[in-house]
């Protein structure tokens, strides 16, 4: 599995999801991020994450 850094994550799933971009679950919130999942157009799974610190960007 890909694992991208993001810095919006709700901004990125928005536009995504009104691009046809399969959304896989519900955002997940933890101490160090925000995580999301998509699937590409062959169907393997892209981790999606929002880090809290800046730093990580």
């Amino acid at each position: 599995m890909f694992n991208y850094r993001v810095e919006n994550l709700h901004k990125l799933l928005k536009i995504l999801k009104e691009e046809g971009v399969t959304i896989v679950g519900e955002i997940e919130e933890y101490e160090y991020g925000k995580f999301d999942w998509i699937l590409d157009n062959d169907g393997n799974k892209i981790e999606l994450w929002e880090p809290v610190d800046a730093a990580f960007l």
